[in-house]
């Protein structure tokens, strides 16, 4: 398990499960079929605590390149690790929004409304609106990309010493990450569907453009730079905050 596989194995589990239940919620005749907005922000949160689980000890967990981009722009990463964390990531994402389509090609082919089928794969605005759409994925993932900075690792401080000790959180460490995803799905997510990662929605979209998904219509390209350069200034003025109150 190197850190480019861990990011290749953590980013695709993270779409499986984000990609899987939007399909499950919004395409036809599945058990989920309208369960609604807090089950999708839910199933997504959990799909980000499972990504790093798996991810987390060999990798660090981007599973994001705003992520990986905001914590080289703060000097906490190397940028020569950067490329090849990003690589894995797109990959990951691909390859999680391929098993989507495969796991609910059913679904797929008897759904007749074009924009749930592309939604399963990546984000659609609820009103179009190119600068207040950019708005909302530049701070949803300012949120996030500064809220990663502060989590912190726990550690105990000894009776009568001046001495702390790490304490190891395991998988428990994943929670404040998935929580975060999960408070910006509830109170940001409602204008763009909050995509506050390139690859989860670039990737997803370029598979939705070249899968064969049956009256899949169009992949609304057009919109796709939003959720890409969106996130990544985002993460980088969260990183300059970070550097100015760091010092």
């Amino acid at each position: 398990m190197t850190p480019f596989v861990a990011e290749y194995i953590g980013t695709a589990i993270m779409i499986l499960m984000g990609g899987g239940v939007v399909a499950n919620v919004v395409l036809d005749k599945t058990k989920g079929n309208n369960s609604g907005w807090m089950v999708i922000t839910t199933a997504w949160a959990m799909g980000v605590f499972i990504g790093v689980v798996v991810a987390g000890p060999y990798s660090g967990a981007h599973l994001n390149p705003a992520i990986s981009i905001g914590l080289a722009a703060a000097g906490t990463f190397p940028w020569s690790n950067v490329l090849s964390y990003v690589v894995a990531q797109f990959l990951g994402a691909a390859t999680g929004a391929l098993m989507v389509w495969m796991f609910y090609k059913d679904h797929f082919d008897i759904t007749e409304n074009k924009v749930s089928k592309l939604g399963v794969f990546c984000t659609v605005p609820e009103i179009r609106n190119p600068f207040r759409n950019f708005l909302s994925e530049v701070i949803g993932t300012f949120v996030l990309m500064l809220v990663v900075f502060y989590i912190t690792k726990g550690e105990a401080q000894m009776l009568n010493e001046k001495v702390t000790i790490p304490i190891g959180l395991g998988s428990v460490g994943a929670i404040p990450v998935a929580f975060t995803v999960w408070v910006i799905g509830l109170s940001l997510g409602g204008t763009t569907g909050y995509a506050i990662n390139p690859a989860r929605d670039l990737a997803p979209r370029f598979m939705h453009s070249v899968l064969p998904i049956k009256d899949k219509g169009d992949s609304q390209w057009s919109y796709s730079w939003v959720p890409l350069i969106g996130p990544l200034l985002g993460s980088t003025l969260a990183a300059m905050l970070y550097l100015i109150l760091l010092d």
